[in-house]
This record gives structure tokens, sequence and C-alpha cells, in this order.
């Protein structure tokens, strides 16, 4: 294929980009933001309840770096139910039978269950056999040490969980903050963004009329100074002939056919979380 053809859009490529620009806009155009509500007379109805799981381990940086920043989020309320361990590349798998859960805590020392399992079933422990005390409003599954994007998505535990949420209908955003250019992840870059997502759409989520099926996947690459974006797009369907461990910090281009492009070319990218490919 020449290189002409590589960066050729396709109608439908066009057409799903469109459609999640449409869907971007209206849901930035939401007002009040978080930090506008007033908890009033009804008290704790007005608070956003936010799970937090991932795939990396309770005790993971980037988990860490989540709950430390939501925390900060005005009439919100922080719940952590991650794995005991290490589980990333699950997918969506689950464990058969009982779960085992223990009491933990993140790297900050903020209280957390840890369940014995994969990142899918703290979703399981906590929404479907009700582990936690109040159904979340909204699931946070990261942040993850390194980016999941094109075809590496099904394959993420990061993914996986936040899969399992939408599937039993609570919205749910995965995070992955890149390890690019031999660079380590800086998560505060990830957690900034995922909190403006959070403010933006914090109304919404607390009503309910945010719907499930916008569920999304944020990519944030490790640039020094800094990352463009985010801007939506679609999931690749294949990487061949890119490195995304590589990422141009210093790309001028603007356009993009898929999350692969736009991320190497260092811009934050938010993609339909979607289901896994069977």
């Amino acid at each position: 294929m020449s290189e002409g053809s590589k960066l050729s859009e396709s109608h439908g490529h066009k057409t799903l980009r469109l459609a999640l620009w449409v869907l971007s806009s209206i849901a930035m155009s939401a007002i009040p933001t978080l930090s506008t509500i007033s908890a009033g007379a009804s008290g704790s109805t007005n608070i956003l309840r936010i799970l937090v799981t991932n795939d990396d381990g309770v005790m993971a940086p980037g988990i860490n770096a989540a709950v430390q920043a939501l925390r900060a989020l005005p009439h919100s309320s922080v719940v952590v139910v991650a794995p005991l361990t290490n589980e990333s590349g699950t997918g969506g798998r689950t464990t058969s039978g009982k779960l085992v859960v223990s009491r933990s805590h993140t790297a900050s020392v903020y209280p957390a269950i840890a369940v014995h399992g994969d990142p899918a079933d703290t979703i399981r422990w906590a929404i479907t056999d009700h582990g936690v005390t109040h159904r979340p409003d909204l699931v946070v599954s990261g942040i993850n040490f390194g980016q999941n994007i094109g075809p590496s998505v099904d394959g993420s535990g990061t993914v996986g969980a936040a899969r399992a949420a939408a599937s039993v209908g609570v919205p749910a955003i995965a995070v992955s903050q890149g390890i690019d250019n031999g660079q380590g992840p800086n998560f505060a870059e990830g957690a900034s963004l995922l909190v403006r997502w959070v403010q933006a759409r914090g109304p919404a989520l607390i009503d309910h009329t945010f719907s499930v099926h916008s569920s999304v996947s944020l990519n944030v690459p490790t640039c020094p100074g800094g990352v463009h974006g985010p801007i939506l797009e679609p999931v690749a369907t294949s990487a061949n002939g890119v490195n995304i461990l590589q990422v141009n910090c210093n790309s001028t281009a603007t356009t993009f056919r898929d999350d692969v492009q736009a991320f190497v070319n260092g811009y934050a990218v938010i993609s339909p979380l979607g289901r896994a490919s069977k």
C-alpha cells in the first residue's frame, strides 16, 4: 500500500469520525460542571460516586495517581476495588466460583479492597455481588502502565474491567499512560486529563443521563513538553508497520484515521470502549 493510500480515509472512517465529534461536542457542552454542583438540601444525592480499579494491582503507581487526583474533585466519593497483584494482559477474563477479597490500600495508603482475581472480577465483586455499599455512577479503570491502543485493546485488563462495568450498566473510562521513547509513564498528565473528562460529565453521571454506550478508553502519550488533544478517534484494527512505543512529540500532523496514528503523533486520544472482538 502506498503512503498516500495509508493516509487516506474511507467514507466509513469519515462517518465514524463525524459521529464521534458530535457526541464529544454534546458531552462537553454539559453545564453545570462538577465543580459548580451544590450539595443543597438533597445532600448525598449530589455526590458523584466513583469506583476505581485497574489491572496493574492495587499498589501500582498508576491507580494511586488516579485516586489522588479524583479525591480532589468536589462533591465526589472514591472507592477503590482492585486486583491484589498485577493482572495485566488478562482482558475480560473472570474467575469462577466465590471471590476472595482482603483489605488493602493504595501506595498513598488510601483504603482499598484487594480482589484475589482478575480485573473484571473487581467489577463482579463490587457491583454484581454488591460488595460496595453504593452502586457507582462511574468506574475508572487505570491509570495503566503503558498504552492500550489498536489491536492490543482486547487483551488489556484495564479495558476489560471498564467493559465489565459497562456491561452491567455503569459508565466507565479506561485510562492508559504511554511508555514512549524509552521514558517512564507520566501518570500526572493522564490523571489531569482524566479529571477534566470527569468534571465535564459529572452532572450527567450523577443524574444518570450519561449513556453507558458513551464509555471510553483514554490513551495519553508521555511527551516531555506535554501532549496535544485529547481528540476522538476510532480504535485501529491493525498497527502493522507502526512502532507504538515510538512517539513523535513534535509532530505537526492534525488529521488521523485511528487511535494508533493519533497516539504516535503525540495526541492524547479518546476511543469508544466497545466490546471485545470474538
